[in-house]
């Protein structure tokens, strides 16, 4: 195991331990990732696994850190926030291996740096589903039972230890840490190092150009990255400056949340009372969030701000003027169109509008087009809205025997991730693991596996989602 991040300067990171815990079991491990990484754990036991994935052992090589960054949270700035319930144990080819729920840290601000075991199940479950069906993020390699209690909202939880491989950790808060510092040495090297690990064509250009370089690609990124939230209905959240990842994945799934029944401005998230971080208002958030990364990298364009201001815009205005045609261009594929033209986005819309009318699930919505297509409408209520968009969508859209292989019939339904926690709790991981295998095909209806594509009754819905601190 190595670490990289020791090769910049102490500022960035504090060395800390994990918290001895009681009791640690390994309830989930993902072999496969495990290969991918070479990583042998075939030998290793259950045991020296679960020691090993809750920081009480550690691999040789591994030095563990917890990383400094800061960050605009809710769209206030915060100059120091921090890893301060996680720990960075190195790098395995290339990715980083990281704790979330290991225990207290120079950066806990009061907290008690543990985990409930809910939130690893939820992010164990929804990351691996999130990979399988390409969006990029972060991924789940183990979920651990520490056999001690965290007291939360609702009073004593299961305490977990998630293990969380990710191509870095890199965040715009990174940068904001030393922006707010004003330490523009370490800024220098922040954005080398960054290019050096995520945007290495960029490496051989000079400051400025690098700079540029860097916000122009990591704008492209975040913008396919909320196209492809939206193309599957989720909501991350918590989409502060510092969840915002430098290597364009998803990261950090907190109250985190996919839509049943769709609502322009679905909102989950416990902590986001004024709908900052709603559905579709992920797109302007992303926009602001690239805007506050650009604000750090001033300095490093040019002397000039107003001349580095300049460069900026023209730099980032034609990517992010995209951004909504972009989403609606994903959108519009889950509908048939494959070659989106500015006049398809009336009937997208008028599509959502639609399904937000009559309060229909969103997954669902897409799925049965194709039964729509042929004539049986009986998942959808009949209203003028239907008539005319049925009307010209079949007008435009020639055939759609291809949309089941882009719109899933399965999804990580809050309901039944509630459920795998609930189960979890009492000892029984293997609902769990059922959800986690049906999600591998989510695109595949199987009888056996009905269940798990239908929307929560009353009594199953979810309406709240918490982060785990």
């Amino acid at each position: 195991m190595t670490n990289s991040y020791l090769s910049l300067p102490e500022l960035f990171f504090e060395r800390c331990q994990a918290a001895s815990f009681p009791k640690v079991k390994l309830l989930l491990f993902n072999e496969a990732l495990a290969q991918e990484l070479g990583f042998p754990s075939n030998e290793y036991s259950q045991e020296d696994l679960a020691e090993i994935f809750s920081g009480q052992k550690l691999l040789n090589g591994s030095e563990p850190i917890a990383l400094a960054y800061a960050g605009f949270q809710f769209a206030h700035p915060v100059p120091l926030l921090g890893d301060g319930r996680a720990l960075l144990l190195g790098e395995l080819n290339g990715f980083d291996i990281q704790l979330k729920g290991s225990g207290q840290t120079p950066f806990s601000r009061r907290g008690d740096g543990r985990s409930a075991l809910g939130p690893v199940i939820r992010e164990y479950i929804v990351s691996e589903f999130m990979n399988i069906v390409g969006i990029p993020t972060t991924r789940a390699l183990s979920a651990v039972s520490t056999g001690e209690n965290v007291y939360r909202q609702f009073g004593p939880e299961p305490g977990g230890v998630f293990t969380r491989v990710a191509a870095s950790h890199l965040r715009v808060g990174t940068f904001q840490y030393l922006f707010f510092k004003k330490d523009e040495i370490s800024l220098i090297e922040l954005l080398n190092y960054t290019i050096d690990r995520h945007y290495p064509e960029l490496k051989d250009l000079n400051q400025r150009e690098k700079a540029l370089g860097l916000l122009e690609e990591f704008a492209k990124r975040q913008g396919e990255l909320i196209a492809d939230w939206t193309k599957f209905g989720f909501i991350h959240g918590v989409m502060n400056t510092d969840n915002c990842s430098l290597a364009g994945i998803t990261i950090d799934y907190g109250p985190c949340a996919f839509m049943d029944e769709f609502r322009f401005h679905q909102v989950f998230s416990s902590i986001d009372q004024r709908r900052r971080y709603s559905f579709f208002n992920q797109l302007p958030v992303i926009q602001w969030n690239i805007l506050r990364l650009a604000d750090c990298l001033l300095p490093l364009i040019s002397d000039n701000e107003e001349e580095a201001i300049g460069l900026v815009e023209i730099t980032l205005h034609p990517i992010l003027n995209n951004f909504s045609r972009l989403r609606m261009t994903k959108v519009a594929h889950k509908l048939g169109i494959n070659d989106y033209q500015d006049s398809d986005e009336k009937l997208v819309m008028d599509f959502l509008q639609y399904l937000e009318d009559e309060s229909l699930d969103f997954t669902l919505g897409f799925r049965n087009l194709t039964e729509l297509f042929y004539g049986n409408d009986s998942f959808y209520p009949k209203t003028e809205k239907l008539a005319s968009f049925l009307s010209r969508w079949k007008k435009r859209v020639s055939q759609v025997d291809q949309l089941n292989s882009i719109n899933p019939i399965y999804i990580p339904r809050n309901h039944l991730i509630q459920k795998a926690i609930d189960l979890s709790y009492m000892g029984d991981i293997s609902f769990a693991k059922k959800l986690i295998e049906v999600l591998k095909d989510p695109f595949t209806a199987k009888e056996e596996y009905s269940e798990f594509s239908l929307p929560p009754k009353e009594h199953e819905r979810v309406i709240q989602t918490f982060c785990g601190t």
